[in-house]
């Protein structure tokens, strides 16, 4: 059993204010990964809340005539398609993500940005808030997660509409403990996002997910090529157990 707790004196994350749905945090191009992108085309209604377009870390030099049709198809099923931009944990410099964002909605009229490597400390905050209300305008007011990997500070609440707080190896994920603030808000403004999750243990992590008060998850048994701590290519296939996991999500996981 996963042992789960709070800070001293904290409360858990709330939980059944919504159901748990799944988004897909970028998978390879769609020449290369045509599975996996038809894959997302069969969720039920209602099951997949986003999916992220990577052309090549970024939009690309160009339009991408493979990327153009697999995000139309999949926006046609009213799944939100979210463009990748870097934030370099808040090295990136605004203008080349305002022209990176600019060339997404231009091209492949994403519904809204996915913020991979956002910063979590409160000296970013200021940058942060300019560069999430440049995005919302620019997209009118378009989708955004902010993809910090663990808890930020709570001021990043206000920003996004999403926020990833915890992405990494399934052996943390079991053991780990959810920030006393994320109790303040509800479950659809968090994201959990775990890979190398044994197929035995998927109803564990989305009970996980669930008691946590995660509203969006991503569980995977794919694991990561990367440094330790970085999740590498381990989001870019679809785990073993896609359709166990999304039949799970429908039905549900009680605690």
């Amino acid at each position: 059993m996963s042992h789960l707790t709070t800070p001293a004196g904290g409360t858990r994350a709330p939980t059944g204010a919504a159901p748990l749905g799944l988004g897909a945090p970028g998978f390879g191009h769609p020449l290369l990964a045509a599975a996996e992108w038809a894959e997302l085309l069969r969720c039920p209604p209602g099951t997949l809340h986003w999916a992220v377009l990577n052309v090549s870390n970024g939009p690309g030099a160009r339009p991408d005539p493979y990327c153009l049709p697999a995000a139309a198809r999949l926006r046609e099923t009213g799944v939100r398609v979210l463009g990748h931009l870097d934030l370099g944990r808040g090295a990136r410099p605004y203008a080349e993500l305002v022209s990176d964002a600019h060339r997404y909605l231009e091209w492949y009229k994403v519904d809204g940005f996915w913020l991979d490597r956002a910063p979590n400390g409160p000296v970013h905050l200021p940058a942060t808030r300019r560069t999430t209300a440049t995005l919302r305008a620019l997209s009118d007011g378009g989708h955004l997660v902010l993809g910090h990997g663990s808890h930020p500070h709570p001021g990043y609440a206000e920003y996004a509409d999403q926020l990833v707080t915890f992405a990494g190896r399934w052996a943390d994920y079991r053991w780990s403990q959810v920030a006393e603030w994320t109790a303040d808000h509800p479950p659809q403004r968090f994201c959990h996002l775990v890979h190398s999750v044994p197929r035995t243990h998927v109803e564990e992590a989305l009970r996980i997910a669930r008691w946590q008060g995660a509203g969006t998850v991503y569980v995977t048994d794919r694991r990561a090529a990367g440094a330790a701590g970085a999740a590498g290519d381990a989001w870019e296939s679809l785990p073993g157990y896609w359709d166990e996991c999304v039949s799970r999500i429908g039905t549900g996981v009680s605690e």
